[in-house]
C-alpha cells in the first residue's frame, strides 16, 4: 500500500512526519508524492494559527474528492486540541493525537481490518516523559534536523502550543549524540536543534545539564562543521551563556531571538517574560561576542489592545536592533487562549497595514546587510540547484548563488560576493 504525506508546520512537525514515514517503510509500505495513487493520507497538522487550522482542515476533508477509497488519517497538533471537531468529520477516518503519532501503523491496520472510525489521544499536560521517534532523521536539503525536546511551558496568552504539545520534555543527550554522529557518517556537515522551546531543554532533568551544555558536547563531534538551533528565548542569552557560546568553533552566528512586540505594555498582556530593555541586553552581548552575527525575529500585529503608540513603539524598537530579518505575523486569536477574550481586538485593515510596514522594514534591513558583505570572501555550504545557479548558506544565513555548471551539493566552498541582483539575490563568484 501507498501512503502520502503532508506535513504543515514547524521543524518539528517536520522531524516526526520523516519518522513517521521511515516506520511505514519498514512496515512494508510505499511513500508516494501524490494522492492519486495514494491507499492512506496522512496530514500532520499545524495549530499554531487560525490559517494553519484552516489549512489543516481544508487539505483533510479534500482528499476524497480526488480518491474516494483513501484513508484520510488526521496526526498532530490540530487534531490534539480540536479532536471532537476532526472527529466529527465523515471524510477522516483515523484521528492521533501528538503522542499517538508514534502508533500511527497500529492505528492503520486495525482501520483497515475493521474498517471504524478510530480516535485517540492522550491527556499532554500530564506527559513526564520524551517520546522517541526512532533513529532516522529529517533532511532537509543538505542539513539534518535534530529534535531534541518538547513542550512549552510559558503559556504565552496568544498561544495554543503548550496544551497541543503539553510540559517540557527534553530528549536524553546520548541519543541525541548517537543521532547526530550516524548523520555525519552519512556525510551530513551541518545540523539544525530543533523543538518547542529549545531554551527550557534539561529543565526536567534531575541533574544540571542545560542546552549550553548539549551544545558544547554536540561541538566535540569529530567531522561536523556546523551547528545550528531554532528560534531561542532572548533571556536565556546571559552573559555566562554568550561567553560559552562564543567558545564553540562550530555554532553558526545567526540567532533567532523570538520578540513578538517591541511595546513593554504589549509584551505584559502576552506573558512574555523580558522587557524590551531586557532584550536588547541579550542583543548586545551576541553582537559583541559574535562580529558578524545575523539576528532574526518573529513579531506579531494587531495583538489585542495594541494602539497606534504601542506599535509605534515597536517599529521603532525594530528599526534600532536592525534586525536582518523579520517574520511578521498578524494576530488570530486561538480558541482556549487569553487573548482571545481580551478586549480592543484589533481590526483586519490595520493588522494589514502594519504588517505591510514592519514587512518593508525587514527587506531594507536584509538589503543593507547583504551589501556589506560586497567584495567580501565567505563560506558557503551549497545545498541544491536553482537555474543556472547553485545556492546555499553562510555561517549567518546569507543565501549565496554561485554561477557554475557543477555539482555542488554538500560542498563547503569559500567564494567571494560579486554583486546584488535586480532579484535582491546574493551573487558569488
Amino acid at each position: 500500500m501507498k501512503v502520502k504525506f503532508l506535513t504543515l508546520g514547524c521543524k518539528t512537525n517536520q522531524y516526526e512526519s520523516n519518522s513517521m514515514e521511515q516506520s511505514f517503510i519498514s512496515h512494508g509500505y510505499e511513500i508516494t508524492d501524490t494522492l492519486d495513487d495514494a491507499d492512506i493520507y496522512v496530514v500532520n497538522t499545524c495549530s499554531v494559527t487560525n490559517v494553519a487550522e484552516r489549512k489543516s482542515r481544508q487539505m483533510l476533508r479534500r482528499a476524497k474528492d480526488k480518491n474516494k477509497d483513501i484513508i484520510v488519517v488526521a496526526c498532530g497538533c490540530y487534531a490534539q486540541v480540536a479532536k471532537n471537531e476532526l472527529e466529527s468529520l465523515p471524510e477522516i477516518d483515523i484521528v492521533l493525537g501528538t503522542n499517538e503519532k508514534n502508533n500511527i501503523i497500529d492505528a492503520v491496520e486495525d482501520f483497515i481490518k475493521n474498517k471504524n472510525k478510530i480516535s485517540l489521544t492522550s491527556d499532554v499536560l500530564h506527559q513526564e516523559e520524551y517520546q522517541e521517534f526512532g533513529t532516522t532523521t529529517y533532511t532537509e536539503l543538505t542539513r539534518a534536523v535534530i529534535k531534541i525536546q518538547d513542550g512549552c511551558d510559558r503559556f504565552c496568552t496568544y498561544c495554543i502550543i503548550p496544551y497541543a504539545r503539553g510540559k517540557v520534555r527534553s530528549r536524553k543527550k546520548d541519543e541525541i549524540i548517537k543521532e547526530i554522529e550516524a548523520n555525519v557518517k552519512n556525510g551530513i556537515q551541518e545540523v539544525v536543534l530543533t523543538g518547542i522551546h529549545i531554551a527550557s531543554y534539561g529543565k526536567d532533568f534531575e541533574e544540571d545539564y542545560g542546552l549550553i551544555d548539549l551544545l558544547e558536547d554536540i561541538n566535540k563531534i569529530e567531522d561536523l562543521k556546523r551547528i545550528r538551533f531554532g528560534s531561542i528565548e532572548p533571556k536565556y542569552m546571559t552573559e555566562d551563556v554568550v561567553e560559552r557560546l562564543k567558545k564553540l568553533d562550530k555554532l553558526c552566528d545567526h540567532f533567532h531571538l523570538s520578540l513578538q512586540s517591541g511595546s513593554n505594555d504589549t509584551l505584559k498582556r502576552m506573558n512574555r517574560r523580558y522587557t524590551t530593555e531586557e532584550f536588547k541586553e541579550s542583543v548586545n552581548l551576541l553582537r559583541n561576542a559574535f562580529k558578524n552575527v545575523a539576528l532574526t525575529t518573529d513579531v506579531i500585529v494587531g495583538f489585542p489592545g495594541e494602539t497606534e503608540e504601542e506599535f509605534n513603539e515597536t517599529y521603532n524598537f525594530l528599526k534600532d536592533i536592525n534586525f536582518y530579518e523579520m517574520h511578521v505575523f498578524k494576530y488570530s486569536p486561538r480558541r482556549g487562549t487569553a487573548a482571545e477574550k481580551m478586549p480592543n481586538q484589533v481590526d483586519g485593515e490595520i493588522k494589514e497595514e502594519r504588517s505591510k510596514k514592519l514587512l518593508e522594514l525587514s527587506k531594507e534591513n536584509e538589503l543593507a546587510f547583504n551589501k556589506k558583505y560586497l567584495g567580501q570572501e565567505v563560506e558557503v555550504l551549497f545545498e541544491e540547484r536553482e537555474g543556472k545557479y547553485f545556492k546555499g548558506h553562510t555561517t549567518n544565513y546569507i543565501l549565496v548563488y554561485k554561477e557554475t555548471d557543477e555539482d555542488l551539493e554538500n560542498k563547503m566552498l569559500k567564494v567571494t560576493i560579486q554583486n546584488i541582483d535586480e532579484q535582491n539575490r546574493v551573487i558569488a563568484e
